[in-house]
């Protein structure tokens, strides 16, 4: 990001991004490979990445007080945040500063200069300048400003907690900790969003041949079974209309914020949603509550970026309107490979969670209980969100019958009740690796 104070007192901030398309030249084997590839893919222990890391690392990585190729989106704004002027194009920037996520929340929760030792990515205390700090401050305020607006307008927050491992030398997992977005990510995220949706609308306005990032409305059904699952734990959606239903999901979010039920709700609200995807038409971004979006800011591990920034730049030089369904094409070969890049990065979690659990067998460990079915229930540990299943035969008190007007098993003799989102202690029965399964024994319900 660049940030500069203008002379009519408003704000000049250019979001900068890596100019992939300048080394990634069409028709080259390089470009055949990335297209197909279409994706990074993050896994616990390992990137498998989409570009070369003479790219991806070196020529396209935007480091300090190095001068380096990147395309740009500069907007002036008011104290408001609101939009006064917009520019799109090639660049070459020299940066002077980077910065951890964790330095710049510092510089904005303490409003100081010093970056601990403990944080810094030097290794030592530091010293910010005054400009740098002034202007993280003031990023960091207009990125509230716009992030306020998007939630008036039906953006829906999803901060889902993500679960991360240590591992050791052998990428064995030793410990597993969760991240929070804070306000250096949500800083982030506002400019990248606005970047992206501005080029969107550039290009949607002329009505020219664009790819667009697209998520449809939540589908009716998924909604009254989510409404009927958080009922259970004491929770209700507004279901009557479009703004509503966004705004009573997002005081869901607040509402179980920090609660047992968190993980298990998020996960479920995130099912109900629809699958974004990739298409030259654009049908808006439900989720963003934008009605046009693209891809415009990651091109290092996302080939529709790569195709975005072409077209952007042919559309600047004045090119007629793409072919609609050569881009179609490459937008569903795009949905498809990130499809297949979720479902690795999931299993890579999985499988690890796994991997922890075999160590720690002897362990009694807190969970709540996340699904019931005529078979058993299935149990998220609290402190690592690592999931199993206790069979329905093995909850050795009572002999137990599925309830699914509940979500509940039934004991015959005690009437004794087990649902979802109870607490139960559970055991490590068996850890399946091939097959990334946990079984639990049930020990006792928590009183």
């Amino acid at each position: 990001l660049s940030f500069q104070v203008l002379e009519n007192g408003n704000y000049e901030i250019g979001i900068h991004i890596a100019d992939v398309s300048h080394y990634l030249q069409e028709g080259t084997i390089l470009d055949d490979e990335a297209y197909n590839r279409a994706t990074s893919v993050y896994l616990v222990d390992r990137v498998v990445p989409m570009l070369p890391e003479v790219l991806s690392n070196f020529a396209c990585s935007l480091r300090p007080h190095e001068e380096k190729y990147t395309f740009s989106a500069v907007f002036q704004l008011n104290n408001k945040a609101e939009i006064l002027d917009s520019w799109f194009g090639r660049t070459v920037i020299y940066s002077d500063q980077r910065f951890a996520y964790e330095e710049a929340q510092q510089i904005i929760e303490t409003k100081s200069d010093v970056i601990p030792q403990d944080i810094s990515i030097t290794g030592s205390e530091y010293k910010v300048p005054k400009p740098i700090v002034d202007a993280t401050l003031k990023l960091d305020e207009l990125a509230k400003i716009l992030r306020s607006k998007r939630m008036k307008n039906g953006a829906i927050s999803f901060d889902k907690v993500e679960v991360k491992f240590n591992l050791n030398e052998e990428a064995e997992p030793i410990g597993v900790y969760f991240k929070v977005s804070k306000d250096a990510n949500h800083l982030i995220e506002e400019f990248m969003l606005l970047a992206n949706r501005k080029v969107a609308e550039f290009i949607g306005k002329q009505k020219k041949t664009f790819i667009y990032r697209v998520h449809d409305e939540p589908n009716d059904d998924k909604l009254f079974g989510l409404q009927n699952l958080i009922s259970k734990f004491g929770y209700k959606l507004d279901l009557r209309n479009k703004k509503d239903i966004s705004k009573s999901l997002n005081q869901l979010m607040q509402d179980v914020n920090g609660k047992k039920e968190q993980n298990l709700i998020d996960t479920l609200a995130i099912r109900t949603m629809s699958k974004a995807s990739y298409s030259t038409e654009n049908i808006g971004h439900y989720g963003l509550a934008f009605d046009y979006y693209s891809h415009f800011t990651s091109p290092i591990r996302r080939y529709p970026d790569v195709m975005v920034h072409r077209l952007l730049q042919y559309y600047l030089d004045g090119g007629k309107s793409a072919d609609e369904e050569v881009y179609e094409e490459k937008c569903n070969h795009s949905s498809n490979m990130e499809g297949l890049a979720t479902h690795a990065e999931r299993d890579s979690i999985k499988y690890m969670q796994v991997k922890y659990m075999q160590d720690h067998k002897d362990e009694e460990f807190l969970g709540v209980i996340s699904g019931v079915t005529e078979w058993g229930i299935y149990v998220e540990i609290i402190e690592n969100k690592c999931e199993g299943m206790v069979r329905i035969r093995e909850i050795r008190d009572d002999y137990y019958t599925f309830d699914d007007k509940q979500y509940a098993l039934v004991g015959e003799v005690s009437k004794n009740i087990i649902q979802l989102g109870d607490e139960v202690y559970v055991k490590v029965k068996n850890a399946d690796l091939v097959k990334k399964q946990l079984d639990f024994h049930y020990l006792r319900k928590k009183e």
